[in-house]
Order: C-alpha cells, then structure tokens, then sequence
C-alpha cells in the first residue's frame, strides 16, 4: 500500500468487564496536542452505567418507534384492532429479553437487541400484495391527498367501527408477518445449532465487512429523511448538538462527579462528559425545544387513558397466533439470512471499536442462536419485527467511545420492565419525528464511517480490492431502486417465490454481504493484499508484535461461557460443541501470516490497542 498506514480507533479494554481502564502509553510519534491526553479513569460506576444505558435505551426506542411507524402508518386510519402500545410493549419485552441473554451467554458482547430494516423490509413487501386490496375505499384518494400534509404528525390509529376496511384481511397480513419472524428465528436457531455462522465468518475478511457497513450506514438514509422533514430546524439542530458534544467538546474534561468513584486513587481525574452524554443532553434540548411546538407521533385516540393498561403481562396469543403460510416461509427466510448477514457485520464491528479479538466461532454461533430465540419470542407475542444486533446502537458505542456489557444488561432490563406497562411504552412514542430522525441519522453515519476503516486494512491500492468494494456497494443500492422503480412487479407466477426474490433483491446489507464474499473468496489475491495478513507497520514496537498469545488469552476471558455454564459443556451432545469454546479455538485467534489458506480473524491485528491514533481511542467500561 501507498501513503502512510492508517490505523482504525481502539476501545480500550481490561480485564473487568464493567470498569473503564487505564490508557496505555502513547507512541512517541504521535501529536502530544491530540485528543488522547485524556488521564486515567477510574472504575465505573452504577450512576455512570445507568446513564449510558439511557442513552441506547433512547436509540432503541427510536428504532422501535420508527419502524413499527413506518409498518403501520403505510396504512390508512383505523386499521389497528389493538392498542399500538401494547404492539410496542410486546416488542420491548422480546428486545430486553434478547439483549441478557446475548450478553450474559450469547455473543458476550455488549450488543443491543432491536428490530432492523432486514426484518422490515420482507415485512412490507409480504403485506403490499394484500395491502392495495384493503385500502381500496372511496375515502382512499382523499386519504392520499392528506397524506402529505400529515408529514409531521405519523399516527398508529385504532379501528373503530364501520370506517375499519379490510380489517380482517390487514390482521391475516399482520399475523402472516408474525409466523415470517417465528419462522426466521427458527432458521437462525438452527443455522447456529449446527454451527453455520462460525464456519462463514472464519472465511469473511475486511473486503466482506467494509462494503456491509457501508452499505448499513447508508440502507436508511430515507426513512432519516423522510423522519426529518417533519421539522428540518429540530432535526439540524439536534445533529448539531450530537456532533458538538461527541467530537468538538469530546476531548473537554469536567472535574468528577457523583458518577465517578469516589475510591480512585488519583486526584487528577476527569471525565469527558460531553462526549459520554452526546445523545442524552441534545435530546433532551431538543426534545424540550419541540414539546410546545406540537410534534408528536400520538393522536389523540392513543394518548387515552382506556387504550393502554398500566400493567400487562406479555404471552403468546394474546391477539392471535403466527400465522404460517409458504408466503410467510419464505418471508421468514429472508428475515434470516438478511439478519443474519447484518449480525454478524455487528459484531466484527462491536469487537473492533472495543478492541477485543475477533470474534471467535462458538461466540458467533452462540450469538446467531440466541438471536433466533429471541426472534421466535416476538413473533410469538404478535410483534411484527423480529430481533438482531442493532448497528445504530453501537454506532452510538463509538460515540461515546465507551461499550460495557453492563450497560447492556441494564438496557434489557429496562426493556423488560417497560414491557410490563404499555401506559409507559406509550410516553416514548411521544418522541417528535426530528428527534428520531436526528438520532438515527448521526449514529447511521458512524456506521458507514465504519465501512471507511475497515477498507484501509486492505491493500487500497489493489484493482481487485476496488473493483469488490465498488461492485458490492454499487449493485447493493441498485437492485433495492431497481425493485421500486421497476414498472412492472417481479412476478414468477408463484406468490411465495415473488415474495423471497423481491425480500433479498431489497435487502441492500444481505446483497452487500453476499456480493463481497463470493467475490473475496473467488478473485485470486494474496493474503496481504486481502488484509488477512498480520503484517504490522513501521510503526509498531517490538513488544506489540509479540501479543498473538495475549489475543488468544484475551479471547478466552472475553467470549468465554460465563462460569455456571461452563460445566455444561461435557455434557452437551458432541453436534452442538460448536456452542462451547473448545481448546483449539482460542489458538486461530491471531496466528501469524505463516500458514496458508483462509483465516479465521475478519479484523486481523485487532485483538489489541493500535498505536498512531490521532484520537483517544473509546474504552471498554
């Protein structure tokens, strides 16, 4: 490669799961005036942890709001035979549940759990075959005309009465969208059952993961759009704030606080608290801001006290069942496979901004697993999105610069408990459509930043690395416009067909991930040239090049099965070992370039800090 090398942005990690560490010593190359002369922190706190997990919960319940809007609200008033909040609630309970169980015996990430465009996505296109035929009313080009007027006011409106066309046909849609996510978690169970994503993710390298993220940051930039119109002055002044807070000011330091410890041995301490709460503090200014100026996503029918319970218990059937039908299979199947792909990408990415070792196989199966469980759970409450590793939310970690699977266990709680009171879950769809707008906006940009960084891993100045970045993006955003601007439907003569076809073309993350690794794995490159080499720059000392059995010692502690579970693993049948960190699987994390063939690490020369950074690097708290 030409030109200097560049180096991705560390978390800093240790070996507390839940404390902020120490930053190492700097290079002598790098500039003394740059973002990293931040001074040592001390461990964290319950007040800090309960902050941050504010923050994502608030990213979450962004992604909740927005998609279960944009699903709902294509429809004319007065479809909905049920509260939305208690949709909502069902949602956040399935979300809470799946965020624990990922990072207490999943992938042991600190990854929220949220629906995503790959559920969305097939979701509408097996509703729109049905969908024309219930809207069909006289009253429907009126609807239309006052679509564009109601831009800024979205609403999720109860049926009432004889106005309710299509009710019975929209509430089939509803549960076929239902039986499609049960159907997907049970595919993704089973893909990581028998030990799938373990075996594609040892062949996917930065050529697969850069033009995935890219792709991911770039997937909603319309429905950020289309959010943001509703007040262009709000959602800029948000972004604004976001962008002041984590970047300009991140490097300011405050004295300490009551969420410091007050044990820490320096008296020197500071925080950088602007950049810790660069979601909290402008969403509460703006959201203060937008308050006396109306911008609500709640009508008046669902702010009423009788359409949602201050207490309800979340159970399978509470409207009706999962309806399975071939078009919800295949539904379904898109569900995983796009999920899936998005997952994984989660959590190369996750691993790389705390600066733990890829990934290894059992963690990845382990995560895809639960991941599923947690799916069939959602679909069995009637909720029509599914659950997967959530990209906004950690590109709300690179924000911060700060991940902690505390965090996350706290954010699932939160979940849970909020899923027991549609009457709360019914305050957060209060958030005005700037503000949802505004967040995703900012933490999807992170996301295709990400892309950016894992390309330069690669030799950038290769044809054959070009030509599969370019080619995966460029057909990855054109067949989803290609499926909207066709003049004609893609029509096989067999709905189920139509409906896997038109769910994976529009999927832009899945045909991202899918183009680049046949490509990665068919066009002939050496393995420096791909970026699974572990050639290390001028620049590294001597001491780093040593830390191959560090990344491998580190991989043990931080995806390995928490205690209580670790007896379990003599006793499971010998198909699902894929499950349990095995003692070969710590060695193929960062083994040297010696060895032919395919590796094991997507993010070679990851597993620990890398020095040149012109910023502080985030930490694992």
């Amino acid at each position: 490669m030409s030109g200097s090398p560049l180096h991705p942005i560390p978390l800093l990690s240790m070996g507390s799961r839940d404390a902020l560490a120490p930053l190492p010593p700097l290079p002598a190359l790098q500039n003394p005036s740059s973002h990293a002369r931040a001074s040592q922190c001390g461990p964290l706190t319950w007040g800090l942890s309960c902050l941050l997990a504010l923050q994502h919960f608030l990213v979450l319940a962004s992604l909740l709001c927005a998609f279960h809007l944009l699903l709902l609200c294509s429809l004319p008033p007065g479809v909905l035979s049920y509260s939305p909040a208690q949709l909502l609630a069902s949602s956040f309970f399935a979300c809470g549940v799946s965020t624990v169980l990922q990072t207490w015996t999943g992938s042991r990430l600190p990854l929220v759990q949220a629906p995503s465009l790959e559920f969305l996505i097939p979701a509408l296109v097996l509703t729109s075959q049905k969908l024309p035929m219930a809207i069909q009313t006289p009253e429907n080009g009126e609807y239309r005309a006052r679509a564009g007027r109601r831009r800024a006011s979205l609403t999720m409106s109860l049926c009432r009465g004889p106005g309710c066309h299509g009710l019975e046909l929209w509430n089939t849609s509803l549960q076929e969208v239902s039986g499609a996510v049960v159907v997907s978690g049970l595919l993704q169970g089973m893909l990581g059952l028998l030990g799938g994503p373990g075996h594609v993710f040892a062949h996917c390298g930065p050529l697969v993961l850069a033009p995935s993220l890219f792709v991911a940051g770039l997937s909603a930039h319309r429905e950020v759009a289309q959010f943001c119109s509703a007040h262009w002055g709000l959602a800029f002044l948000l972004i604004l704030f976001m962008v002041v807070c984590s970047q300009h000011l991140g490097s300011c330091q405050v004295p300490p606080g009551p969420w410091r410890s007050s044990s820490t041995s320096s008296a020197h301490i500071h925080t950088p608290a602007f950049r810790l709460f660069s979601v909290l503090i402008p969403v509460a200014c703006v959201w203060i801001i937008a308050v006396p100026l109306g911008l609500s996503v709640v009508p008046l029918q669902l702010s009423a006290a009788a359409e949602a319970p201050w207490f309800w218990l979340p159970h399978p059937g509470e409207w009706d069942w999962p309806l399975l039908t071939p078009r919800a299979l295949a539904a379904g199947i898109s569900m995983a496979l796009a999920a899936s792909t998005s997952s994984l990408g989660c959590y190369a990415l996750c691993g790389q901004l705390l600066h733990w070792p890829p990934p290894p196989p059992h963690a990845c199966n382990r995560g895809l697993s639960l991941e599923g469980l947690g799916s069939v759970l959602a679909g069995l409450l009637g909720s029509p999105l599914g659950t997967a590793s959530s990209f906004p939310n950690v590109g709300t970690v690179s924000l911060f610069q700060a991940g902690s699977p505390r965090v996350a266990h706290l954010v699932g709680l939160l979940c849970m408990g909020l899923g027991f009171s549609p009457r709360l879950v019914q305050l957060l769809t209060t958030i005005p459509l700037p503000v949802l707008g505004g967040m995703l906006g900012v933490t999807q940009a992170v996301v295709l930043s990400a892309g950016f960084s894992s390309f330069h891993m690669a030799d950038i100045d290769s044809g054959r690395n070009v030509f599969i970045m370019g080619f995966s993006i460029f057909m990855a955003l054109l067949l989803p416009r290609w499926l909207r601007e066709a003049p004609v439907p893609l029509n096989t003569g067999w709905s189920p067909l139509d409906v896997l076809l038109c769910s994976l073309l529009a999927q832009p993350i899945f045909m991202a991930g899918l183009l680049g690794f046949l490509l990665e794995n068919t066009i002939s490159g050496t393995r420096l040239e791909r970026g699974l080499g572990q050639g290390l720059p001028s620049s590294f000392t001597d001491q780093e090049v040593q830390k191959p059995q560090k990344s491998r010692e580190r991989a043990v502690q931080e995806y390995g099965l928490p205690f209580p579970i670790q007896d379990l693993c003599s006793c499971i049948p010998r198909p699902l070992h894929c499950l349990c960190p095995m003692p070969e699987d710590p060695g193929d994390e960062g083994e040297g370039p010696s060895e032919p063939g395919e590796t094991a690490d997507l993010l070679p020369v990851s597993g620990e800090p890398c020095p040149a950074s012109s910023r502080e690097g985030p930490r694992s708290l």
